[in-house]
């Protein structure tokens, strides 16, 4: 006969197995709607961020992105375009051009600031900055003269008058967009600035020059100093667009040259080599072109990146479309000279014994 005490017992243990599982099984199904419910929240606040709160947080309308943003390789179409008489262009005269502005105002965007001569800190040895700025090394430097502000499109406007030079081209048949004299000219290739440089009397300033005109003699990492202030220039999309070069008074840089960080990069005058002593790679600074090696291959866009004998040119400062540390005195791109972009501008040096413009 069985003990009715051990059948209760037993029950009992076959009860407690069973509820086990079963708060077993709640726990994972519980665990799994969790899982599948933050999901859901991630994926609910992504949306909401995208299409409710970035447009509201953007510095321009969203609705006018595509004139911000340009397609890819809609600046080759433009040239090509330009190249071929295709643009029809109503150019200004030279007589427009001087009218557009009071005699003062060309007088200040003319200016050039005699940097003097001697030494200062060129790079940096930052353990994250990119192997192309290191190492930091002194440089001295003899006195020489930079454009205070970079070049204008309404400064661009009386070179290609008087010169017949063919226009920028972003210009709408030949002209400057309307609001955008005191812009930073862009869309002008290594060149094109070259070229604008020694018509003024001038030429395009040394990369030790650029430098040492941004950040002065006290190695600091932005031209106001060492700790990143967005409220002193334009970059990382917080304006959208360019914008007028008198607009951040506040970014000079230790010898007053405005406009060396953000809004626009820069082209050097000189090629993108390696720095004495880095630890960058070799390949970094070879040139290099993209190669389709056979018809299939051209017919998918695939390509090699084929080394060249031609070099990069550099560029220098940053600009509305770069992330902040791009921006720093001593960051270094480079891009061929015949390229031409929205955010490529440039600014005029001179040996102190000339007198420039």
């Amino acid at each position: 006969m069985t003990n009715p005490q051990f059948k209760s017992r037993q029950l009992s243990e076959r009860e407690r197995a069973k509820r086990k599982r079963l708060l077993s099984a709640t726990l994972v199904t519980c665990a799994a709607l969790v899982m599948v419910g933050g999901a859901l929240h991630v994926v609910d606040l992504g949306h909401n961020r995208v299409f409710n709160e970035m447009p509201g947080k953007a510095t321009y309308d969203t609705a006018e992105i595509k004139t911000h943003i340009r397609a890819a390789g809609e600046d080759i179409v433009l040239q090509e375009r330009q190249e071929t008489g295709k643009r029809k262009e109503d150019k200004y005269t030279l007589a427009e051009v001087e009218a557009m502005l009071p005699k003062e105002k060309w007088a200040e965007l003319d200016t050039m600031i005699t940097v003097p001569a001697g030494p200062f800190k060129m790079g940096s040895d930052r353990a994250r900055t990119g192997a192309q700025n290191r190492p930091a090394h002194e440089v001295n430097l003899p006195a020489f003269k930079i454009d205070k502000y970079p070049v204008t499109n309404i400064q661009y406007a009386r070179f290609v008058a008087k010169e017949g030079y063919r226009s920028p081209l972003d210009w709408v048949k030949g002209r400057i967009p309307e609001g955008e004299e005191l812009h930073p000219v862009t869309m002008v290739s290594w060149y094109d600035a070259s070229n604008f440089c020694t018509w003024s009397g001038g030429r395009l300033p040394h990369e030790a020059e650029w430098e040492k005109a941004a950040r002065g003699t006290d190695g600091r990492r932005w031209p106001w100093g060492n700790v990143m202030d967005p409220s002193r220039l334009n970059t990382y999309y917080s304006i959208g667009a360019l914008t007028d070069v008198t607009t951040y008074p506040k970014g000079a840089s230790p010898y007053g040259v405005m406009d060396m960080a953000g809004n626009v990069f820069e082209w050097i005058g000189d090629n993108f080599l390696p720095y004495e002593g880095t630890d960058a790679s070799a390949d970094l600074f070879q040139g290099k072109i993209q190669v389709a090696s056979t018809p299939a291959d051209r017919a998918m866009k695939v390509v090699d990146l084929v080394g060249v004998d031609a070099k990069y040119k550099v560029l220098r400062g940053g600009s509305w479309k770069s992330d902040p540390f791009s921006t720093t005195t001593y960051n270094r791109n480079y891009s061929w000279p015949h390229y031409a972009s929205d955010f490529f501008g440039f600014r005029c040096a001179a040996d102190v014994s000339k007198e420039g413009k």
